[in-house]
């Protein structure tokens, strides 16, 4: 008796353990086949255009016969100095770049990075705040990289006129 109830065991649990083997293969394909659908959630690179104005002719013109000494003093000095109308250029921040807030002073909120070499036009400025001299700095080729920038990372461009 003992003998027969052993061999029914014994089909019993090959029985189950090959139905438990099936419902566990079926379980891994479904799994596999979820795991293999994928959701595309995944975020496009937005790209950065930076357009470079292609070089034009400059026209020549004849030096004047009696230069205007006074005036080429006057333009030498401006030129070293960062005014309205005037071009800058980010200098001496390293890796860090400099911030371009919403208004001078150091509590304003962040609009735009700037960095070592990129040239601005000065708009507005200069305007004292937080110890230090704020200028407002517009991308020349892209109205909306504009910000108030502190003056020590800033050198006045010289434009060839």
């Amino acid at each position: 008796m003992w003998n027969q109830i052993v061999k029914r065991l014994n089909v019993y649990v090959l029985v189950g353990a090959g139905l438990v083997s099936v419902a566990l293969m079926m379980v891994w394909a479904v799994f596999s086949w979820l795991s293999g659908v994928k959701e595309n959630n995944t975020v496009s690179p937005t790209a950065v255009l930076l357009i470079i104005q292609a070089p034009t002719i400059t026209p020549t013109q004849l030096p004047s016969p009696t230069p205007d000494v006074n005036a080429t003093q006057q333009a030498l000095e401006e030129a070293g100095k960062i005014h309205v109308g005037g071009y800058v250029q980010i200098t001496g921040t390293g890796r860090d770049g400099l911030r371009l807030r919403a208004g001078p002073g150091l509590r304003q909120p962040l609009l735009s990075l700037g960095y070592d070499s990129e040239v601005f036009e000065v708009r507005d400025g200069p305007e004292d705040v937080d110890g230090l001299v704020w200028w407002y700095l517009v991308a020349p080729y892209d109205d909306s990289r504009s910000g108030w920038a502190a003056a020590d990372y800033l050198s006045a461009v010289a434009l060839d006129e």
